[in-house]
């Protein structure tokens, strides 16, 4: 689908960079940029950067780089045509000849979504007959009410190879649809020949916000493995992103989610009035996830199992929410391994009070801590503190003078001298981080020596290129300065002369040369690479000066006929200016 320039212009007037990126990150920020934890790899010193000016971001850590659409993209997991409808959908606009737009994916898409809904109407009747009714019986003997079965659409796969393939294919199916949903598996031994991917196991349907019907887990009553078996990746589901209940869960009117390990304690929640309860799907907490669960609640509260695995998994998810704006509790579970066990044993207002009794992140940890210690000891008492210092060492001014008071008065101990502890650790840390964090930033390639193999060998030459071509997307005006005087034809290496061609033929042209609009002539990574172009011009003063000098390197570096190369060293842009001087 071709996307005019128009459309682009009003999409990204409509979708500020900066707003857009705030609902997935927790941005800061500093001066004319914001800065935060960068969502696409795991990092404690932010390295991920916005630059509301050019509508770009950039992160100097991994490299990733571009405008609002790529970065729904990327973050969403999308296709680029669906990173803009998601983005319009947001905006409130209609996609361009959307009407008109039925590709045979689409259509594969909508087939398979139906294929589901089908099969989750086969399964949730099946309940209700003779082969499902050890499924009706072992959801009656777990609690739960017929409403609370209709309301989650719970069903039963009965015990036979064919049961769903036969009767979707009586609904006009084909056997590839059927395997492409991961509903059905081909023989192997007879290709031609399938047989259902589920029998014998109560089935949950897993369904997206928008109501649609996009997998399925399936259980086993008895102890036989696996005990769950859950829908394949498809192209309408993806497991590292799928949530459990959230279509119901944002009805709730809370402003909070409980995350819990699995189906049945989040149906036990509901059917006990604990509307807002969701799960992960998949053994791990994703950062996919995470940031999903952001974007439907400021607070979410982690219910996961009291054993040791829960409470690891409960510590894992932690780190992983710190790249999301939510604010985080967990529940101290008590009474029984899970929410489900806990209502069974004492009803919802036991459960209402541990929901009430979260610990922040901060007392989770301190709590995990002390558990490991023998605190009625001195040798216990020193092991307990010197850890609960470590945790303090992460925190602000107001909750490490909170913490150490209750520290202070827990183990008789000075708050002072807990409190300049935890400064020395904290300074001690944040030294050691930023040298690991440099240390593997300086071990990655970099992007615009990969994709511009001619760098390395003509740096300076380059580095000038790389500084035009910023002057020019910032300052457009600045054609009028440089044509006649510089072509890319001019350019040492191929791969900036191609960027500022694509560059200086829109802007002639009287259109803009933004990332947004530069998505024809460029893939991916390349635009990842424009946007690091883009980063200097925040540190340029940006006149026709620059241009001038710019301009020079570049046809003194042209004409030499010994050109040599140039080690690559750490020269701000700054320098390099005083360097054309020369």
């Amino acid at each position: 689908m071709a996307l005019s320039d128009e459309f682009l212009m009003e999409l990204r007037s409509r979708c500020d960079i900066e707003d857009t990126i705030s609902s997935y990150v927790n941005l800061k920020r500093a001066g004319r940029i914001s800065k935060g934890l960068c969502p696409f790899h795991n990092e404690k010193t932010p390295s991920f950067t916005v630059y509301p000016d050019t509508q770009s971001y950039y992160c100097f850590g991994c490299g990733s780089g571009g405008d609002v659409i790529t970065f729904v993209k990327n973050i969403e997991n999308l296709d680029y045509i669906d990173a803009v409808r998601f983005l319009a959908d947001r905006a409130g606009m209609d996609m361009p000849n959307e009407n008109t737009y039925d590709s045979a994916v689409n259509k594969r898409r909508l087939r398979m979504l139906e294929a589901n809904r089908e099969a989750a109407r086969f399964f949730h009747n099946c309940l209700k007959t003779k082969d499902g009714e050890e499924g009706y019986r072992y959801f009656k003997n777990r609690g739960l009410t017929d409403e609370t079965i209709r309301k989650f659409g719970l069903g039963f796969a009965p015990d036979f190879f064919n049961a769903l393939s036969n009767h979707l294919m009586n609904l006009g199916y084909t056997k590839d649809e059927l395997v492409f949903a991961n509903l059905a598996r081909r023989s192997q031994r007879n290709p031609n020949n399938i047989y259902d991917n589920f029998h014998n196991r109560i089935m949950f349907p897993i369904i997206d916000i928008r109501g649609n019907v996009i997998a399925f887990g399936g259980r086993v009553m008895d102890d036989s493995k696996p005990k769950y078996l859950n829908t394949s990746d498809t192209m309408v589901y993806k497991k590292s992103e799928g949530v459990f209940a959230l279509n119901l869960a944002k009805k709730s009117g809370k402003d909070s989610l409980i995350l819990c390990e699995g189906y049945m304690d989040v149906i036990a929640l509901h059917q006990a009035g604990f509307t807002n309860a969701v799960a992960g799907l998949g053994t791990a907490l994703t950062g996919e996830q995470a940031r999903l669960l952001s974007r439907y609640a400021s607070e979410i509260l982690i219910s996961y199992d009291a054993d040791e695995a829960g409470q690891k998994a409960a510590a894992r998810a932690l780190t992983i929410f710190k790249n999301t704006p939510a604010k985080i509790k967990i529940l101290r579970l008590s009474g029984g391994k899970d929410p489900d066990e806990i209502l069974k044993n004492y009803g919802p207002e036991k459960m209402r009070g541990i929901i009430e009794g979260a610990a922040n992140e901060i007392e989770f940890s301190l709590l995990r801590e002390r558990a490991k210690y023998d605190i009625t000891t001195d040798d216990g008492k020193r092991q307990y503190l010197r850890s609960a210092v470590g945790v303090l060492s992460n925190v602000g001014a107001i909750e490490l003078d909170i913490y150490a008071s209750r520290l202070s008065d827990e183990l008789s101990v000075s708050k002072e001298v807990i409190i300049n502890e935890a400064k020395k650790s904290a300074k001690k840390n944040l030294a050691s981080r930023r040298k690991k964090e440099f240390t593997e930033i300086q071990r990655q390639p970099d992007l615009l020596d990969k994709l511009n193999p001619d760098r390395k060998n003509f740096y300076k030459a380059a580095k000038a290129e790389e500084m035009l071509i910023a002057l020019v997307m910032a300052n457009p005006e600045f054609i009028k300065f440089v044509t006649g005087k510089i072509s890319y034809t001019d350019f040492v290496t191929d791969f900036n002369g191609r960027i500022f061609r694509a560059v200086t033929d829109r802007i002639s042209a009287g259109k803009s040369a933004e990332i947004s609009f530069l998505r024809g002539e460029l893939n991916d990574d390349e635009i990842s690479a424009v946007a690091k172009i883009q980063t200097v011009s925040h540190t340029l003063k940006n006149t026709e000066e620059e241009c001038a000098d710019c301009i020079k390197v570049i046809i003194n570096e042209k004409n030499k006929k010994d050109l040599r190369n140039v080690s690559v060293e750490d020269i701000s842009d700054e320098d390099f200016l005083k360097f054309f001087k020369n």
